[in-house]
């Protein structure tokens, strides 16, 4: 059996990084009630970026995760569900003074979310760009991989980023932002794919123009961006989900948005094209995770193959296994624990 190289197992696909949070929510055993009348809660792992992570591996594929969590129970917890999920965990610290983020959940009675956060500060807003695993994130120098020898020496190459993912609470605070920063130039210097999630959590943010500016403030980085129908009426000051307000959010060096719709499926957008694709109607409990289920569905899909995103066709059965990911994602309490295998998705797409 062959060996991991930088803690990743080897699965005959490209790497796909996530950067950013990992922490503990708290979901409430009733939904449709308050934290203070919630009988009880569900330990649940989450964090959008390591969602993303596992929904990855759980489809098959190659994945990664940096970020920083607490030197406590619950930060070493979390590490050993990403390598319980196969995801390698060689890319996180471990911080002795601060602990791992904590979110309680309110599930509303139609499923959707409202959140308390405890990191004051937490592990892993912590984070600086000196403790980074680069080794995970660049390509080896092209000049050491001339001759059949170094080429070997260089194996792993597939062990490096091909996609580097993240969102916007990194964005926060320092040193964590400066940290995101570094990391994502380093990604974009190697030639990955970038792929970037706001994620909106406004209760994290000190203000709504604060939250607005610093999400922008990277905007134009991303080679693929997908924001929700919350975050683009949010981002663009419109309460119209319409094409013309979403390709407002369109830059020139960008080769795919999306915008998730819940329910109503997607829509998407390229250079050359757009289009929408439809849901998945399930019995939704929970939709914590369900965009990160997506977004882990589609890299898992263009990593190896990102002429995928230049084929319309091609994109929109991508983009219906994503939506059909996120449905799944829906039917069960958490982010983690409800991500499902690729055999999950194809059975629903199937209509089996």
């Amino acid at each position: 059996m062959a060996s991991a190289t930088n803690g990743v197992p080897p699965t005959g696909k490209s790497l796909i990084v996530s950067f950013g949070e990992m922490l503990i929510d708290f979901v409430p055993t009733v939904s449709g009630v308050s934290l203070a009348e919630a009988p009880g809660f569900l330990k649940a792992p989450g964090g959008a970026p390591a969602n993303v992570a596992i929904a990855v591996a759980r489809l098959g594929g190659k994945a990664a995760f940096v970020g920083k969590l607490g030197d406590d129970e619950f930060g070493h917890m979390l590490a050993g569900i990403l390598k319980e999920n196969g995801v390698s965990a060689d890319g996180i610290n471990f911080d002795q003074g601060a602990r791992t983020a904590l979110a309680f959940v309110t599930l509303r009675s139609d499923g959707e979310r409202e959140f308390m956060f405890y990191r004051n500060p937490s592990a892993d807003m912590l984070l600086k760009p000196e403790e980074l695993n680069f080794e995970l994130i660049k390509s080896p120098p092209h000049a050491l991989c001339r001759s059949p020898l170094a080429r070997v020496a260089y194996i792993g190459v597939k062990n490096r980023a091909k996609v580097f993912h993240y969102g916007s609470i990194s964005l926060i605070v320092e040193p964590c932002r400066s940290a995101h920063l570094k990391a994502l130039e380093v990604a974009k210097d190697a030639g990955a794919l970038l792929s970037y999630d706001p994620n909106l959590r406004l209760p994290l943010w000190p203000s709504e123009e604060e939250a607005r500016e610093q999400i922008l403030s990277i905007w134009d980085k991303a080679d693929v961006i997908k924001v929700s129908d919350v975050e683009l009426e949010f981002l663009t000051k419109s309460k119209k989900i319409d094409d013309e307000t979403a390709l407002s959010l369109w830059h020139p060096n960008l080769k795919l948005l999306l915008v998730t719709l819940g329910e109503h499926g997607c829509r998407y957008y390229t250079k050359n094209f757009r289009g929408a694709v439809d849901a998945f109607h399930v019995n939704t409990v929970d939709t914590t995770g369900a965009g990160d289920s997506f977004v882990g569905a589609l890299l898992s899909k263009i990593v190896d193959d990102q002429s995928i995103i230049e084929d319309e066709a091609r994109l929109k059965e991508v983009l219906k296994f994503a939506n059909a990911c996120g449905a799944i994602t829906t039917t069960k309490k958490g982010a983690i624990p409800a991500l499902p295998t690729e055999t999950e998705v194809l059975n629903l797409v199937k209509g089996v």
